[in-house]
């Protein structure tokens, strides 16, 4: 402040020097001299004004450099504020949100199933003639929530009981992926299948007659293009771990726990994709060896209840079960085979092996449609033409042998030799409609035919399903 007041004060004497230099009387010379000499004092207060002028307002001139006499006043920075992330929606069958590197995804299964079950009429069992249901009806929600950790939330309504799905968290870096919480344990090609992008309505005989489900545990994946390594430990199912399934089979009395890998070898031949895998499982029921176990499956359709093949109760202490995979594709084409053996582990008796296996053939009867192999598994089919683009929507068959054995070592369950007919339309992507036929040769059935264990059966069944 006082500086300016010094200058305000130079430039009225500057301005006055004339008026007062005739005052005085001076001669021309005197008055030139001092004209030069104001001169040159306003030059210097020119100086001195585009300094102050260089200084921030809020600044002390006392603390500013200086910069050259002819420098120019030196012009503002811009601070530069971060980029907010914005939020994006795309479509994925439901809205995904994504906002940085988190996003969230609503999802969602329907399935409706109705079947036809035709059975010797000396068959004594309700479950024959026609039944349907809502086989499935789902809802969750997956993201990823930032750093490489995600998590995926489902629920499951399903005869007519609500059974926690896919709950667990994830946490993935590059090709590696920790997952903890209820997840499928590696157990086979069909199982890890979605149901929604199977080739026929339902899995293999021996996923549902060994118990495959998904359990509590930790697991750990390798995914690379070659090869997929899975491993980890596990409890039991959910619903099996509840208080309400208090006792010897469940709750706090349930301290059963198991081992499980899988290794999949995925090379590329040409436009042929291939698939080689194998997996070994190891179970020690611990207290649930003081409840008995049974192996046994229904006809096929999931809307019968009865179980055509089933063993009489075992008392076992563990299980140790192992399966071979082989399966391709290549443009319409696909095929995949299996082959499972479970072995039921008894104290002071001979142990049982029992083994189930199938195998299949299918082709996309539309131009451009194809069913990807990779990770491990068969994924979904995007139709090439959908019909909401006035095309045909895909079309595929298949045709599955299915075998399965639950006799051995005095254990008699039966046996069954299916031949599965499959065929699938997608008009659209998420939206399918399923229509299969089976026909069933069953030899020592668990459900009689007056007095005869061995005969056929034949089913029809159709399934609308919509999988976001």
């Amino acid at each position: 402040m006082k500086y300016r007041q010094s200058l305000l004060a130079t430039a009225m004497l500057m301005a006055a020097a004339p008026t007062a230099a005739a005052a005085q009387g001076l001669s021309a010379q005197e008055a030139a001299d001092l004209r030069a000499q104001v001169a040159a004092l306003k030059a210097q207060v020119d100086r001195l004004e585009a300094r102050l002028n260089a200084v921030p307002p809020s600044g002390d001139i006392q603390s500013a450099s200086t910069p050259p006499a002819n420098a120019a006043t030196p012009p503002k920075l811009a601070v530069a504020e971060p980029e907010k992330p914005k939020t994006n929606i795309k479509w994925k069958g439901a809205p995904q949100l994504s906002l940085g590197d988190a996003t969230f995804k609503v999802s969602g299964r329907i399935q409706i199933d109705g079947a036809y079950l035709s059975v010797p009429d000396s068959v004594n069992d309700r479950a024959q003639g026609y039944s349907n249901e809502i086989r499935r009806l789902r809802f969750g929600a997956s993201g990823v929530l930032g750093g490489g950790f995600g998590y995926k939330l489902d629920a499951e309504l399903s005869d007519n009981t609500i059974d926690i799905v896919d709950t667990y968290i994830t946490y993935q870096n590059k090709k590696l992926l920790v997952t903890f919480g209820n997840q499928n344990q590696f157990q086979s090609l069909d199982e890890l299948i979605s149901d929604s992008t199977g080739s026929v309505m339902e899995r293999a005989a021996f996923t549902d007659a060994f118990g495959f489900e998904r359990r509590l545990g930790l697991s750990v994946q390798y995914r690379s293009k070659l090869v997929v390594a899975q491993g980890g430990i596990f409890s039991d199912s959910i619903d099996s771990l509840s208080n309400s399934s208090d006792g010897v089979a469940g709750g706090d009395e349930n301290n059963s726990f198991g081992l499980d890998g899988r290794i999949v070898i995925m090379p590329k031949v040409g436009d042929l994709q291939l698939h080689f895998g194998g997996s070994y499982h190891w179970r020690d029921f611990q207290r649930l060896s003081e409840a008995p176990v049974r192996y046994r499956q229904r006809p096929y359709t999931h809307t019968a209840n009865s179980r055509f093949l089933s063993t009489p109760n075992i008392k076992a202490e563990g299980e140790r079960h192992y399966g071979f995979e082989l399966a391709g594709s290549r443009g319409r084409l696909f095929f995949a085979g299996e082959g499972h053996w479970l072995r039921a582990s008894r104290r002071d008796l001979a142990d049982p092996t029992f083994f189930g296996a199938y195998a299949e053939v299918g082709y996309f009867l539309t131009k451009g449609d194809t069913r990807p192999l990779e990770d491990g598994i068969f994924g979904r089919t995007d139709p090439a033409n959908p019909v909401s683009e006035g095309g045909p929507g895909a079309w595929q068959i298949a045709f599955r042998y299915d075998y399965l054995n639950l006799n051995d070592k005095g254990i008699v369950g039966g046996t069954q030799n299916a031949y599965i007919a499959g065929l699938v339309w997608t008009p659209i992507n998420y939206l399918r409609f399923n229509a299969n036929y089976a026909h069933l040769v069953y030899t020592d059935a668990a459900i009689l035919a007056g007095d005869r264990a061995d005969y056929s059966a034949d089913v029809m069944a159709l399934r609308a399903e919509l999988d976001f």
